[in-house]
Formats: C-alpha cells, sequence, structure tokens
C-alpha cells in the first residue's frame, strides 16, 4: 500500500510546494518582524495542521472522497450563509474569527463545490456525451456554482467569485460543451461587462479596475499601495536587498506586507532572481497539475483537475490510463483538441 502510495505521487507538485511554502515562510518571517511575527506563527501552525490532512486524503480513495462531495458541499452552503453575519473586516463578511485564527468557508468552498461540480457534469454526460449541451441539464450543473457564487458575492468577495466562474468555464469547456454556449458566453461578457461597470458596480470597486490599469490616476490614495508595491520590486534589482534589510517593506510602506504584497516583499529583499523562481514554480505546478487531468483514469478526475488548474492548457487533449495504468490513448472531447490532433499531433 505504502509503496502504491508513493509511486503514484506527482513528485514535480509536491517539490514545487515545498519550495513555495520554504519562500513564503521566509518572506512572512521578514514582514512580521515589527509584528511579533504573529502571522509567521499562524502560517507555521497551519503547515503542521494540513500536514496529516493531506496524508490522509492522500491515502483516501479518491471514489469515497468524491461520494461525500455532496455533504461537503452542504456544510459549506451553510456556512456562507453564517458567514454573512459576522461583523464585517475591510468592508466584507467573508471570515469567521476563531480564537487567534481566522477561517474563510470561500476557500473550502472551491474544494467541494469544484469536486460536487465534476461530479455533477459526469453524471449527466453518462449515456451521452452531447447531453451537457442540453439547455435543462446544462442550468442544473451551473446552479451547482450559481447558488455559492451569489452567497461569496454578497460578502462581498468578488475575486473569489470570479475564481468559481473562470473554473466552471474551463470545466464546461473540456467536457465538450457545444460551441455555441462557449461562443455566447463570450459575446455576452463583452456586453454584460460594461454593463456591470456602469451600473452595478460600488464606487470601491470601480475605482480599483481603474487603479488597476493607472496606479497614477490616485497616487496617494487608491494607487498609493500599487505604486510602493512597485518600486519594492524594483529596489530588489537582480539579487536582493536581503533578508528583513528592504526599505519598503520594513519601513511600512508596504500595506498589507503579508497578504495582498507579500510577493513585492519576496522582490525586494530576495530579488529579481527568487522572484522569477516563483512564478516558474507556479507555471510548473500549473504544468503539472494539467499533466495530472490528461492522465486521469476517468473522466470524474480529467474535469476536477482542470477545474483545479484553471487555465487554457487545453489543445493537447487528454491521455487516460486504464486499469492497469498504463497510458492507453489520447481522447478528445472538443472540436479544438480534435482540430490539434488532426494537424499538429497526427
Amino acid at each position: 500500500m505504502k509503496k502504491k502510495l508513493l509511486k503514484n505521487i506527482e513528485w514535480g507538485i509536491l517539490i514545487c510546494t515545498i519550495l513555495l511554502i520554504g519562500i513564503g515562510m521566509v518572506a512572512l518571517y521578514s514582514s512580521t518582524q515589527g509584528s511579533g511575527f504573529d502571522e509567521l506563527k499562524k502560517q507555521v501552525m497551519w503547515l503542521l495542521i494540513s500536514i496529516p490532512i493531506v496524508i490522509m486524503i492522500i491515502s483516501l480513495d479518491y471514489e469515497l472522497i468524491a461520494n461525500v462531495s455532496q455533504i461537503g458541499y452542504g456544510i459549506i452552503l451553510i456556512l456562507l450563509v453564517l458567514v454573512l453575519f459576522t461583523t464585517p473586516v475591510n468592508g466584507a463578511t467573508s471570515w469567521f474569527d476563531i480564537g487567534p485564527f481566522s477561517i474563510q468557508p470561500a476557500e473550502f468552498a472551491k474544494i467541494f463545490v469544484i469536486l460536487l461540480l465534476a461530479k455533477g457534469i459526469v453524471k449527466v454526460q453518462k449515456q451521452n456525451k452531447n447531453d451537457i449541451s442540453k439547455p435543462l441539464k446544462l442550468f442544473l450543473v451551473l446552479l451547482i456554482v450559481a447558488v455559492p457564487v451569489l452567497l461569496i458575492i454578497k460578502q462581498p468577495d468578488y475575486g473569489t467569485a470570479l475564481a468559481f466562474l473562470v473554473s466552471t468555464i474551463f470545466m464546461l469547456f473540456v467536457s465538450g460543451i457545444d460551441k455555441k454556449y462557449i461562443i455566447g458566453a463570450i459575446l455576452s461578457v463583452i456586453i454584460i461587462v460594461p454593463l456591470l461597470y456602469f451600473f452595478v458596480l460600488p464606487e470601491h470597486a470601480k475605482t480599483r479596475i481603474d487603479v488597476f490599469l493607472n496606479p497614477n490616476l490616485d497616487p496617494r490614495g487608491a494607487g498609493y499601495n500599487v505604486i510602493q508595491s512597485k518600486l519594492a520590486i524594483g529596489a530588489g534589482q537582480v539579487f536582493g536587498m536581503g533578508i528583513a534589510k528592504g526599505n519598503q517593506t520594513q519601513l511600512g510602506f508596504l500595506y498589507p506586507k503579508t497578504t495582498d504584497f507579500i510577493f513585492s516583499v519576496i522582490g525586494e529583499e530576495m530579488g529579481f532572481i527568487i522572484g522569477a523562481g516563483v512564478i516558474a514554480l507556479y507555471v510548473v505546478l500549473i504544468t503539472k497539475s494539467v499533466y495530472v487531468a490528461k492522465t486521469a483514469k476517468d473522466d470524474l478526475r480529467f474535469i476536477h483537475c482542470y477545474g483545479n488548474s484553471r487555465h487554457f492548457y487545453v489543445p493537447y487533449g487528454r491521455k487516460y490510463r486504464n486499469d492497469n495504468g498504463a497510458i492507453a490513448n489520447n481522447r478528445c472531447t472538443t472540436s479544438i483538441c480534435k482540430l490539434w490532433r488532426k494537424f499538429v499531433i497526427n
């Protein structure tokens, strides 16, 4: 059992994760010097809690985890409702405060919503792959995502809600949904986004978008943090200013430096090489995740992995493993995959 478990681990993902955790811990150590290392201590504690949980999860049969996804989904919906009645933090009711810890249900929702969505898509396609394109069945599948997303928007947490929408798009795309829905979705986005910007989004949300595109619109207000983060990264140059020696980091110009601007801390104190290394590690991590999806044993694992990957790496189609673990063939469920195989792979 242990040999089989070790054999099936994707070591590239594990190594990338360990390296990213290590760099993150060093950055937190530096950025929490003036606060008694509070955030670092929390991160270390969560890491120690997470290790046995990860070991337990990878030891369990995937089918068992998929079968209990409905229970996890139901619990998450209850938590997403209850969190709306908590005290707002920075204008959002997104966290439960339990002692020294803050827990965000939306983060746990990513696990169960994506898993249940993958299961729902596979169930719809059990008899016919094209059933996912039938309006009623597609509506029922989308309902799995719509309920938690609406609750998350209510908090409001638009960034997390957007992450769910992106995952849903990729999962439906690789499941082979009719291209008319894809075209319709693109046209809808083109029409709806400007309407949302001008008539729906609150003023602070529009300001964040404007400042994201041009921080110099409000250099002493909404654009201040972005400008300071760019100055910090630039000051790091190639090798960095040294751990706990960054001017922007240590003098309080970056806020919040332990969360939103932690990469600026890395760039300033560890330099371009480590900063570029972090980006490269994420690229490898995503690529390895897609490889896991391509070599998945069944459609449930395949769609679930793509939902977690959340990026446009789909042209190579999908390889899947038979019961003996060998790669059997290359299966494409989308028209783009089929064209790619016809003109490139073959």
